[in-house]
C-alpha cells in the first residue's frame, strides 16, 4: 500500500476520522494533505507483533526511511531494545488500547541509521471505524529533539 493507494486514502480518512471522535482534533482527511502534514505521523496494524502500516512524509524523514522499508518494520524496532525504553513503550501501548488515547506521550526512539531522539506532545491512539473495528494504532508527534543520554 503506497501512501496514494485507494487503501492509503481511505486509511487516511479513518485515521482522522478516528481521532477527531475519540479526541476532538483535527488533522487532514484528505491522503495528500495528510502525507504532507508538518507532524510526523505513523499507525501500527493490529499483529501480535504490529507493523506499521502508515507515515506521513514527516515521520519517514524523522526515520530516515521510504514507505516501503518503514511499512515493513515491526513498530517495537522504532525504539530501542533497551528494556526500560521498551518496556515504556508497551505500557504506552496498553494503555492506549484500554482508554481509546493517550496525550502528551513522550520517549525515545532510534531512527534507520541509529539516531535517537525524544518525541514529545505524543497523541497516540486507537484506529477504529464506526462500528468500533479496530485497525490498529497511530501516534501524531507535536514535537521532536534530539536524545543524548545522561552522563553516568
Amino acid at each position: 500500500m503506497e501512501w496514494f493507494s485507494d487503501a492509503a486514502r481511505a486509511y487516511a480518512a479513518l485515521l482522522s476520522e478516528s481521532l477527531f471522535r475519540l479526541t476532538g482534533r483535527a488533522i487532514p482527511a484528505d491522503a495528500e494533505q495528510l502525507f504532507e502534514y508538518a507532524l510526523p505521523l505513523v499507525s501500527h496494524g493490529t499483529q501480535a507483533d504490529p507493523i506499521f502500516r502508515y507515515a506521513n512524509r514527516a515521520a519517514l524523514d524523522l526515520w530516515g526511511m521510504d514507505w516501503a522499508s518503514f511499512t515493513a518494520l515491526p513498530s517495537r524496532l522504532s525504539a530501542e531494545a533497551e528494556p526500560d525504553i521498551q518496556g515504556d513503550r508497551q505500557a504506552l501501548l496498553q494503555k492506549a488500547l484500554q482508554q481509546g488515547f493517550v496525550s502528551d506521550y513522550s520517549g525515545i526512539r532510534i531512527s534507520a541509521n541509529g539516531q535517537r531522539f525524544r518525541i514529545a506532545q505524543t497523541v497516540l491512539w486507537n484506529v477504529t471505524d464506526r462500528d468500533g473495528q479496530r485497525h490498529g494504532q497511530a501516534a501524531l508527534i507535536g514535537s521532536v529533539e534530539p536524545y543524548r543520554a545522561p552522563l553516568a
